[in-house]
């Protein structure tokens, strides 16, 4: 097969792992690394290992999906128990950066009590030393930030933690990611390569040019005994042709969950890229990375969660987009790690920080950071933007997962960018408490009240509506609801016609069309045309 030349399947999954986790940014930032390591992945190993029966069960239960327990039906506790040693020999660094954090969070407590500071810098954990700045709030609460650029540069970044799984998927079920590693099994592939590795690239675009086999072979250390599973993951029947969109109007596809494909005949915008695959029997008509142009001009990443940064997507994407907008945060806490960083250190060179309200301008187009309200447990998190995308005289606005607290807000906001034509708002309004994301990161108990109130929730219809009052779209769309079942393993939802935010967002939609504004509930996929009026100068 090395002399054939071939085609990457278009159902092999290119899965990114940290220490056989599923990766997500928290696991490559080396501080959220750290804390993940010890406060999620261990501690769910030494729980499956006391009682895997228990886990066995817990994930048949429908209420606690999404809960720290391995889907491994009760088995492989040898791989497990060989996962935890590993974890525990490789990792030592990681582990003790991890012990010196809690240490230094309650030496602020203990000892920061409006003084000033200088006199605690030597007692600073040794292996925080000349990594971290101390401080206070105008409160006097101290706290501490990280000088996150040095810590990449640290021996706790270290990129042979790192590895990709290459494997065939033929439907769209799998165990939750953030609770079950990927452990050795028939058919799947693992490579040691860390994910700025050009073979990756040079892997995925053998989905539309065929390469010779020996030559990605050579690419990515392919060894004999890997061969016969390699080459499963190839074929000479060519991809169907993509058809570059020529068109004068803008179209728009919805590719589930929170992606949206925008297209001119001149410019691409992708936002929040999560694609499912094809070359399997679906139930739900979806597109998929064939439906995605050649070029992607322009990536638009509106927060830091696993849902948004999919590196299962965008690690495959890398070699055809061009520029990545991120939201800007410098302050180094812990709980918002720099995606500027973070996109650099995995390989991506072109990565644009946008503040709120600043505004990218591209031929006759602008991308506008507009601010990011709740959806993140009352943590002080900067890393998150909505999208204001005008293309000539059209307007869209893409509001992600914002919870719309303050009216006000938006109502000063509108002054600046107009009336909309078409909104894109997420309403998953109930939301995972605190704990569920950031409770690695929490060195202190908070109670099951605080946990509880404190929610990862978007907007229900009363707050949503807030938004139609103000910006008047001629179109709302509600999206980003994890309702696609490719979205089970990351996201953990699975409603029904009873749930809160299905009942929130029917009202919603049922609102806006006894108004007369076009909106609908997105699922699955939808492709949408408008024209483009180019008498605006942006």
């Amino acid at each position: 097969m090395s002399e054939d030349k071939v085609y990457l399947k278009p159902n092999v999954v290119i899965e990114p792992l940290v220490d056989r986790w599923y990766a997500w940014t928290h696991l490559i930032s080396p501080a959220t690394a750290a804390m993940n390591i010890v406060e999620r992945h261990m501690k769910i190993m030494d729980s499956y290992l006391m009682a895997p029966q228990i886990h066995a069960e817990a994930v048949q239960n429908p209420r606690m999906r999404g809960g720290p327990f391995m889907d491994l039906g009760g088995g492989k506790t040898e791989d497990v128990a060989a996962l935890m040693k590993n974890t525990v020999r490789k990792r030592e660094q990681m582990i003790a950066f991890a012990k010196a954090v809690k240490q230094l969070d309650k030496l602020l407590v203990d000892e920061a009590r409006g003084a000033g500071l200088e006199t605690l810098y030597p007692r600073v954990p040794d292996i925080l030393k000349g990594y971290v700045e101390l401080f206070y709030d105008r409160n006097n609460n101290a706290d501490f930030r990280f000088f996150e650029a040095l810590l990449y540069k640290s021996r706790y970044y270290d990129k042979t933690a790192q590895s990709i799984a290459l494997w065939l998927t033929d439907n769209d079920h799998r165990p939750f990611c953030l609770s079950t590693p990927k452990l050795d099994e028939p058919g799947v592939l693992h490579l040691d390569l860390s994910f700025d590795h050009p073979g990756i690239d040079e892997l995925a675009k053998m989905k539309r040019t065929p390469q010779s086999a020996g030559y990605i072979k050579a690419m990515l250390g392919i060894v004999p005994e890997q061969e016969a599973v390699f080459d499963s993951f190839f074929t000479t029947e060519a991809p169907p042709v993509y058809n570059r969109y020529e068109g004068d109007r803008i179209r728009m596809r919805y590719f589930g969950h929170a992606c949206i494909l925008i297209e001119t005949k001149e410019v691409s915008i992708l936002v929040d890229p999560l694609i499912s695959y094809y070359g399997y029997h679906s139930d739900i008509a979806h597109f998929s990375d064939a439906d995605l142009p050649d070029e992607i001009d322009y990536v638009l990443i509106t927060h830091n969660h696993q849902d948004h940064i999919l590196f299962e997507t965008l690690l495959p994407l890398r070699h055809k987009v061009k520029n990545i907008i991120v939201p800007r945060t410098t302050g180094g806490k812990l709980e918002d790690p720099n995606l500027k960083l973070m996109f650099n250190h995995i390989g991506f060179s072109k990565v644009t920080e946008i503040d709120e309200m600043e505004t990218i301008r591209f031929r006759n187009a602008a991308i506008t950071g507009i601010p990011f309200t709740g959806e993140h447990s009352d943590l002080n998190i900067q890393a998150k933007s909505c999208h204001f995308v005008q293309i000539g005289a059209f307007k869209l606005l893409f509001v992600a997962d914002s919870r719309i607290i303050e009216a006000a807000l938006y109502r000063h906001i509108h002054q600046q960018i107009g009336d909309l034509d078409v909104l894109f708002l997420g309403m998953e309004c109930d939301g995972a408490p605190l704990t569920w994301l950031y409770g690695p990161l929490m060195t202190k108990k908070i109670s099951r009240e605080q946990d509880g109130s404190r929610r990862l929730a978007g907007s229900d219809c009363e707050k949503g509506m807030w938004l139609i009052d103000i910006f008047k779209p001629k179109e709302a769309y509600v999206y980003a609801m994890g309702q696609e079942p490719w979205l089970e393993f990351i996201s953990s939802i699975k409603y029904t016609d009873e749930s809160n935010p299905i009942i929130q967002s029917d009202r919603l939609v049922a609102s806006c069309r006894q108004r007369g504004i076009v909106a609908e509930r997105l699922f699955g996929e939808k492709e949408l045309l408008y024209e483009q009026s180019m008498d605006v100068s942006l």
